[in-house]
């Protein structure tokens, strides 16, 4: 016995219904894209870190060296102190130090002086309920150090250290020639040792009344006061001539911490008075309207798809019943 046309309509409309519905089920599953994870914890802490757009290193070292950077031995008449300071952006201020250090230690020198820290650039308070308060720093991570290498190595360091860098502010390297600085300390050393033999020999000698051998002994320790220093001027240079010193500032992108903190002051500073629950309802309504347009926008094809089954099923009931 054939079904007659009322029971097919009746049928081929649950059909129609039963697969529109799987269709929507399946359509509503949460995409990646709008999907939100919320934690309500009051100990929630956020950083963010801007990145900059290029992750590439740096493919070209030998700009931040040079020619006065190189030991040479054309012209052993000339003793250079040579010096290097550098100023660049880095991707990470910490992986970058202990970089630089690294370096420092594998050439055999040593870090002088090193200063990391974070400064902070503004901090901003929002209320977010009853109880928590959203705080939104902005820091700038930065460090300076000073490094002490071998006068051969400094041009190698200089170009290993330059792998860290992502823009360079500048780049300043001197070699100041200290020969005639050193002689002359050195002559100077000679005609203070003979002064003080003579006058030792004078006091020694001549020296009888009480005042003027006081006199003589401050004139002798003054002389020789006065060769120490010279003897240490060249100690010293002759430091800065072996061990060249570096002076690096490196920073990177100011970062971003957002942090939950709880309320200690009193709630009712913070609650939201009537035209701001007037915005905040306005908002919210325009917000499930957009979420509500958005879904129908995704879900478009199975719109289409029950208009265009509607269709076909009256006007197939409308040829069944003539």
């Amino acid at each position: 016995m054939s079904d007659s046309p009322t029971q097919i309509s009746m049928k081929a409309t649950k059909i129609l219904v039963i697969t529109g519905l799987f269709l929507t089920v399946l359509s509503c599953g949460q995409s990646p894209d709008y999907a939100v994870e919320m934690n309500e914890s009051a100990d929630m802490v956020f950083e963010e870190e801007i990145i900059p757009i290029s992750e590439e290193p740096t493919s070209d070292n030998s700009f931040i060296s040079s020619s006065a950077a190189v030991e040479t031995k054309k012209d052993s008449s000339r003793r250079f102190i040579r010096t290097a300071d550098l100023r660049f952006k880095v991707k990470n201020v910490i992986r970058s130090t202990y970089d630089i250090e690294a370096i420092t230690a594998l050439h055999g020198g040593f870090v002088a002086y090193t200063n990391l820290k974070s400064t902070v650039n503004d901090v901003t308070k929002t209320p977010v309920s009853a109880d928590s308060i959203l705080e939104t720093t902005h820091y700038t991570v930065i460090n300076s150090l000073v490094i002490r290498v071998p006068n051969t190595a400094l041009d190698t360091v200089l170009k290993d250290i330059s792998r860290n860098i992502d823009f360079l502010d500048h780049r300043i390297i001197k070699a100041d020639d200290v020969a005639l600085k050193i002689l002359a300390n050195k002559l100077a050393q000679k005609r203070i040792d003979k002064s003080e033999k003579r006058l030792t020999n004078a006091i020694d000698s001549q020296g009888k009344k009480l005042r003027e051998t006081t006199s003589a002994e401050e004139l002798l320790l003054s002389k020789q006061e006065a060769a120490d220093r010279a003897m240490l001027t060249n100690l010293s240079l002759e430091d800065q001539i072996n061990f060249s010193t570096i002076n690096i500032y490196i920073y990177q992108r100011p970062s971003i911490r957002r942090e939950i903190i709880s309320n200690e002051k009193n709630i009712d500073e913070y609650t939201p008075g009537f035209g701001a629950k007037v915005v905040s309802g306005v908002k919210y309504g325009w917000n499930m309207l957009a979420a509500t347009l958005l879904f129908l926008v995704n879900i478009w094809p199975i719109v289409v798809f029950l208009v265009i089954a509607f269709l076909a099923l009256k006007k197939y009931n409308k040829l069944k019943n003539k």
